[in-house]
């Protein structure tokens, strides 16, 4: 039979290693990244879901004449009809996430454009500051 203090040892070791897994989660969620990413999944959940029903409306009325001759309810109801949805929803989806990629590397490009320093101008004010200096001595 195992006594209570030979069950101590066990029993810190587990406390010390729960709270260095502990600490290494909280430090993991303090960093920024995880939470801008956290935000980022629920609005990309939220866009997701507008897009979806902006591209279910908009087939819908663009695609109606073909339906209505094809004696179709809704897109949905083709066989294939809930993958087309899918596959209209991830390309506009991605179309959307490319444009607000490209304009925000635009800005970056911008900011990080800095006007080289004209060379000729800097060794001009280095060789007067020089002759400044010898004409002191």
């Amino acid at each position: 039979m195992i006594s209570a203090a030979q069950d101590l040892p066990i029993q810190l070791s587990a406390m010390s290693r729960s709270r260095t897994f502990l600490s290494d989660f909280l430090a993991f969620i303090k960093r920024g990244n995880v939470l801008e990413l956290a935000v980022a999944v629920v609005i990309g959940g939220a866009f997701g879901k507008v897009v979806d029903a902006v591209v279910t409306l908009v087939m819908g009325a663009v695609l109606q004449p073909a339906l209505k001759a094809a004696n179709v309810g809704a897109i949905t109801n083709w066989p294939a009809g809930a993958l087309i949805v899918a596959l209209i929803n991830f390309l506009v989806i991605s179309f959307v996430v490319f444009l607000i990629v490209r304009s925000i590397e635009a800005l970056y490009r911008k900011k990080d454009a800095v006007v080289a320093p004209d060379t000729q101008a800097l060794l001009a004010s280095a060789v007067t500051r020089l002759s400044d200096a010898l004409d002191r001595r």
